[in-house]
């Protein structure tokens, strides 16, 4: 018995010494999506559309800010003007707040960011108050 492995790993060696032959596959190419690419003022467009909806609910609401914040993105003005809004009409203080802590968190080591928006969103957040 020992002879026939001596005899195989042999074998075996020289079958591994042997230079291989390479078969290189083609590159392949990724297709992704060919669909229409959305500028960025068409997705603002978009979420101030969903946010100015005069029946949306809190769970819509909290479904787009999720979704909106999900993105790789601080939200412009604009769209947070339409959510704040959008809280504001269904008396939703404390969605309110999180959209602000949301955007804060979102603008991250970016100091001049959440001022920013602040300064922007101040004719909205001083009009009018919320029924409390």
């Amino acid at each position: 018995m020992f002879p026939a492995v001596v005899r195989l790993s042999a074998s075996g060696a020289r079958n591994l010494a042997r230079s291989r032959l390479c078969y290189s596959a083609p590159l392949a190419s990724r297709c992704y999506s060919h669909g229409k690419v959305e500028t960025d003022e068409e997705f603002d467009a978009r979420w101030v559309t969903y946010f100015s909806k005069p029946d949306i609910d809190a769970w819509e609401l909290k479904k787009g800010m999720n979704t909106l914040i999900g993105y790789d993105l601080v939200p412009e003005a604009k769209i947070l003007d339409s959510a704040l809004r959008a809280c504001r009409r269904l008396n939703d203080l404390a969605s309110a707040i999180r959209i602000l802590e949301a955007v804060k968190d979102k603008a991250g080591p970016h100091k001049d960011i959440y001022p920013y928006l602040i300064q922007e969103l101040k004719p909205t957040l001083l009009s009018g108050s919320f029924d409390v």
